[in-house]
């Protein structure tokens, strides 16, 4: 099912493309690099790269076998460009940098009205971020993550922590509802986007 993030990207591939690139303009990143960040298929990843080559929103140079993308910010639509990305599809590379390397951190999930549109069930936007930490990380680092991200999204962040072994059990209401429902992986074990085949376009 499509996502229903946003009506102003072409597909969600798109949208998971453009957040891994656009988001910190200083960093250069290989398609393989792309493709396995965005959880899309090698192919997908590099039709929606070269597209974005091709319309001088992304610059691109060789480096051996390596072809690297960055962020062109001369692009007179940057301001606006990044700033859809970012208030979109941006949770996630954002969220998981942040998450990446706090210790106590298991496993950690985007669930709610973000997840729900993410997985194309339609709604308004998302006015907050719900985030589910599984695992022993302190509520200050976690406090402070949800103010950086907040900074950065220009969204409210609210982070959930809970116990491995509750999460593990899983009887409790609260959490058998987050499992059931749509939610994306930040951190922990497979915790790459399901691939996408750009199907949605």
């Amino acid at each position: 099912m499509p996502s229903a993030l946003t009506p102003f990207l072409r597909s969600d591939a798109q949208g998971a493309v453009l957040a891994e690139t656009m988001l910190d303009p200083s960093v250069e990143l290989s398609f393989a690099a792309v493709s396995r960040r965005a959880g899309v298929l090698p192919a997908v990843a590099h039709r929606e790269l070269t597209r974005l080559i091709q319309a001088d929103v992304l610059r691109d140079r060789r480096d051996g076998n390596n072809r690297l993308v960055r962020a062109n910010t001369e692009h007179p639509l940057w301001p606006l460009m990044s700033q859809l990305v970012i208030e979109t599809y941006g949770p996630v590379p954002v969220l998981r940098s942040l998450l990446a390397d706090v210790s106590g951190v298991r496993e950690s999930y985007l669930y709610g009205s973000w997840a729900a549109r993410r997985a194309g069930q339609p709604g308004p936007p998302p006015k907050d971020l719900d985030v589910l930490v599984v695992g022993t990380a302190s509520r200050t680092d976690l406090l402070d993550i949800s103010e950086a991200a907040s900074a950065k999204l220009h969204v409210e962040v609210n982070v959930h922590r809970t116990s491995s072994e509750a999460w593990d059990a899983m009887t409790d209401p609260f959490l058998a509802t987050v499992a059931s429902r749509p939610k994306v992986q930040l951190t922990g074990a497979d915790s790459s986007p399901q691939e996408r085949e750009g199907a949605d376009e």
